[in-house]
């Protein structure tokens, strides 16, 4: 009997090998971190981005992806408790956040903190430029606000405006935009006569918009999001302003045009290439992938798709074309693993995704140029491909 004791038996000996398989499986399971503003005032982004993740990848080079994500209702702290939260309990290895660009700014201390891959899912340069060592660790899906303010600078170029009054956000998404505008619409022959800013939670811009039109510009830039960019827009038309207005990839959803309605016809904003993906020649590098993400969205969720959540697919897409290679350095779940998914993403090079093509390095981190951009119009409740100026 002492004997049997000690020698384990057949099935003991498997269900031994068998647990440690599991155990050393789910040790190396890929673990992603999403945070996203579900609530608040960037929910209109928010909301789409959480829908999106329904339809990622669930395994990739052999390994299982396990998606955690979190509400930070549009809040920086929120936001930065969110990752923390997924980077100690969770074992996090990527982390890719959030909506609004306050929140996305505030997660760059914790993943450079941390060594943790970060992508960020808005615009804002200042995420990934200057380069340095803490913005080594954050890459970034949206185009550059520079690469959407020349289209809008070309097309008002060639309309023959002249000045331009600006209406944006107090916060990094208004001012990154106001940058590029007093940048790149001077060379363009245009004067910004006007500039005024307003809260996201600000329910009136009457006295802004009072500002801008006495100074009688021949059109006016808003720089908002989601359906909070109607507000500013159909203030300007009850004060009578009938000039153009221009807005910017911000109102990449329908719901801004279901919500402005014949308020804001004939609007003209830049958009990445998803956001119009059926309308594309096939020739365009994203438009497979574009309308594959709509298809699956729109078939999950019985609802319009919105090229915020395409942000989310691409920064999965981008953060996962870094796997493989990591994989052969290191496991998932290491500080080795995360370091090396880091150079493998900085060294990616033509990666196809919703919004574009991507290349990268180790001074470029958001890595898009011009086929990431469309002109749109909303004409008669619909968008419409405006050809760009040359």
């Amino acid at each position: 009997m002492s004997s049997l004791l000690r020698k384990p038996t057949l099935r003991a000996v498997i269900s031994s090998a068998a647990l440690c398989a599991m155990a050393t499986a789910a040790s190396a399971q890929l673990k992603v971190g999403i945070t996203v503003s579900q609530t608040g005032p960037a929910a209109a982004l928010g909301i789409p981005q959480k829908n999106t993740v329904a339809q990622l990848p669930k395994e990739i080079a052999g390994q299982s992806i396990e998606y955690t994500v979190l509400d930070d209702a549009t809040d920086p702290t929120k936001a930065v408790a969110n990752a923390r939260k997924m980077i100690a309990e969770n074992k996090i290895d990527i982390l890719i956040g959030s909506s609004a660009t306050p929140a996305t700014v505030a997660l760059v201390d914790v993943a450079a903190e941390t060594k943790t891959p970060y992508c960020a899912m808005v615009p804002t340069k200042g995420t990934v430029q200057p380069m340095d060592d803490k913005r080594k660790w954050v890459f970034k899906a949206p185009q550059n606000d520079a690469i959407m303010a020349e289209a809008v600078a070309d097309h008002m170029a060639a309309a023959g405006i002249k000045s331009v009054g600006f209406l944006g956000y107090t916060d990094g998404y208004g001012q990154g935009w106001l940058d590029e505008a007093n940048a790149i619409f001077p060379k363009k022959g245009i004067t910004v006569v006007a500039t005024e800013r307003f809260q996201r939670t600000d329910t009136s811009v009457t006295a802004q918009g009072l500002k801008i039109l006495s100074t009688n510009p021949d059109a006016v830039l808003i720089a908002a999001s989601g359906t909070v960019a109607v507000m500013p827009h159909k203030t300007l038309k009850e004060q009578g302003f009938a000039k153009p207005i221009y807005q910017t990839h911000g109102i990449s959803t329908m719901e801004f045009v279901r919500v402005g309605g014949k308020d804001v016809e004939g609007t003209i904003f830049p958009a990445g290439p998803v956001v119009v993906a059926s309308l594309l020649p096939d020739s365009h590098p994203s438009k497979a992938a574009g309308l594959a993400y709509i298809k699956q969205y729109e078939d999950n969720n019985k609802s319009p798709f919105a090229g915020f959540g395409a942000h989310l697919a691409d920064c999965t897409t981008l953060m996962l074309a870094g796997v493989q290679p990591a994989l052969t350095k290191a496991k998932p779940g290491t500080d080795e693993f995360r370091a090396a998914l880091r150079d493998a993403v900085e060294t990616s090079k033509e990666v196809v995704a919703t919004h574009g093509v991507y290349t990268f390095s180790p001074t470029d981190h958001a890595g898009l140029d011009k086929r990431s951009r469309v002109l749109i119009k909303v004409d008669g409740g619909k968008w419409t491909l405006v050809p760009e100026t040359k």
